[in-house]
């Protein structure tokens, strides 16, 4: 009962911000392609290390990419190449950013910083291709989902790492440390999963 009052409350928000986001005129892709904007802001600060900046711009990438769904159900504009653009640009969101990591001078942990960004970037595409090729692959009919991570929760993880980063760049490199390891368990989750769904069909 209670997740579904929070979904309905959910709901209303997504309706409010389409009929206010409606009113600038933008198609629903449009908004899509505007999303990049900002991250790639956040990629400049992230490099020079200004956590507080980059974090900001980052969270304003994330609203936008909440205003193009938003905007195309209240238009009625909703389209599967819309839905495939959103994808898209979405995985170019969360590279941007990783990307962004490497030229910050981060501590290392155990190893170097750059293994675990790595490694998180290698478990977030696996996580990722997984779904994909399993639909692909017609092991199954609707979307496969599940594991640790999917992408929202990898990429609030991640914000908050680059706010606590202000403090002390160490508990970036930690959380990264953390991503490297749940978003390739997440991976091997969902290829369990697809190998156990196989068996069904």
């Amino acid at each position: 009962m209670a997740l579904y009052k929070r979904r309905e409350r959910f709901n209303k928000l997504s309706i409010k911000i389409g009929i206010v986001f409606s009113k600038f005129g933008l198609s629903p892709n449009a908004w899509t392609i505007l999303s990049l904007v900002p991250v790639l802001i956040a990629f400049y600060f992230l490099a020079k290390e200004q956590f507080l900046w980059s974090a900001l711009f980052f969270i304003i990438s994330a609203f936008i990419d909440l205003v193009d769904g938003s905007v195309a159900r209240v238009t009625g504009k909703v389209t599967k190449f819309g839905a495939y653009l959103d994808t898209i640009v979405d995985r170019y969101v969360e590279g941007i950013i990783i990307v962004g990591l490497l030229f910050a001078a981060l501590p290392g942990f155990i190893y170097p910083a750059y293994v675990w960004i790595f490694l998180y970037f290698f478990g977030s595409l696996m996580t990722t291709y997984a779904k994909a090729a399993a639909k692909e692959k017609e092991i199954i009919d609707k979307e496969l989902r599940g594991g640790l991570l999917e992408r929202a929760e990898r990429l609030i993880i991640l914000f908050v790492g680059i706010i606590f980063a202000y403090f002390d760049p160490f508990y970036l490199t930690a959380i990264i440390f953390v991503l490297a390891i749940l978003t390739n368990i997440s991976a091997i989750e969902r290829i369990v999963l697809a190998k156990r769904k196989s068996k069904k069909n």
